[in-house]
């Protein structure tokens, strides 16, 4: 059986549409508390870090089980962004973004009983074109609450197609998880026909 370790709902249509038998449990993990002891980390070594915390979290509640973790993290000029407490940040987010380069960076992990068993980070680079705040009023107005759910406060497979004028690396990675790499994973470890 296979525990995706995640409640997002990317991550779960990204698992149905690839014909993956899974069931949804969060796990219990306090995020920022990691990211305050990795602080000297750099963000693919975070995003790596939160897939496997959120994978043995998972584990340890379901035994025997494979328990698939996964997080993201964007990085804008060498600064990190989580997703947006409130309206107002998620603005302020934007207004940030725009006109730079966003890298998305996406890890994920499986854990059984207590171990990580594969683990795999990668990356995509966004390149956000400028935004005139009555765009990103608008936008936010159409997006927001959901968006507020989102690192990067865009849904790609919605109107934050419109943040951006050119994206560089696997459709997977920006919607959340390196789904192939985690595909082939799930072949070696017997839970999918290879």
């Amino acid at each position: 059986m296979l525990v995706l370790a995640s409640q997002s709902a990317s991550r779960r249509a990204m698992l149905t549409a690839a014909g993956v038998t899974f069931e949804a449990r969060a796990a219990d993990v306090d995020e920022r508390a990691l990211e305050a002891e990795l602080a000297g980390a750099d963000a693919p070594a975070v995003a790596l870090a939160l897939a496997k915390a959120k994978a043995l979290a998972g584990s340890g509640v379901n035994s025997g089980a494979l328990v698939l973790g996964s997080d993201s993290l964007v990085e804008v000029e060498g600064r990190r962004f989580n997703k947006p407490r409130h309206l107002g940040e998620a603005a302020e987010h934007l207004r940030f973004f725009s006109g730079k380069t966003m890298v998305l960076h996406s890890a994920a992990a499986l854990a059984r009983d207590g171990e990580v068993v594969w683990s795999h980070a990668d990356k995509a680079s966004l390149t956000v074109r400028p935004l005139s705040e009555s765009f990103i009023a608008g936008y936010l107005a159409a997006e927001w609450p959901e968006v507020g759910a989102c690192v990067g406060v865009f849904r790609i497979e919605g109107l934050g197609v419109q943040l951006f004028e050119k994206i560089e690396g696997s459709q997977f990675t920006v919607l959340g998880m390196p789904l192939l790499p985690v595909l082939g994973a799930l072949r070696d470890a017997g839970v999918m026909q290879p």
